[in-house]
């Protein structure tokens, strides 16, 4: 009747409870490394009981019980909600009406230096430097941003 067992052809559930079994016997050093690597690959490439079989012919059928002993998890005690603070740095703690603001200062600031780097260098002299001009606006914008930090703030 063994010799029956002997044919059947195995499962991959099989081959993959041997795999856990060899990766058991390599935990408790009962293989080395390469042994390790070279009978897996047999269980892996196993047709038969047979093959399989052969593969623990010198190990245990039962493998150790673990020496340490499990803990047993510890309930979490529930806690409130914390509330996010905010981060009030940089353009990062800005609304955003102000972000799009300040970004198109900036992009207005960019065109119009460029535009008169370009015109001077087309000139070959510099000419009046007239984005000074936009410097105006944007004190305006920055004292607008203290007050809308500053009443943030406060709440």
């Amino acid at each position: 009747m063994s010799s029956d067992r002997e044919l059947v052809r195995v499962s991959d559930a099989e081959r993959q409870a041997a795999a856990d079994r060899l990766r058991a016997a390599l935990g408790e050093g009962r293989l080395d490394l390469l042994e390790y690597d070279n009978r897996l690959a047999l269980a892996y490439s196993a047709v038969t009981y047979r093959d399989l079989d052969q593969l623990f012919t010198d190990l245990p059928v039962h493998a150790a019980a673990p020496s340490v002993p499990v803990a047993a998890a510890r309930p979490v005690p529930p806690t409130k909600p914390v509330r996010p603070v905010a981060v009030r740095s940089g353009a990062a703690g800005l609304p955003l009406a102000l972000k799009i603001l300040w970004g198109i200062w900036g992009m207005v600031v960019a065109i119009n230096l460029t535009v008169w780097l370009l015109v001077s260098l087309g000139n070959g002299e510099p000419e009046y430097f007239w984005p000074m001009w936009l410097f105006v606006p944007g004190v305006a914008l920055l004292g607008g941003t203290a007050v809308v930090q500053a009443v943030r703030s406060n709440k």
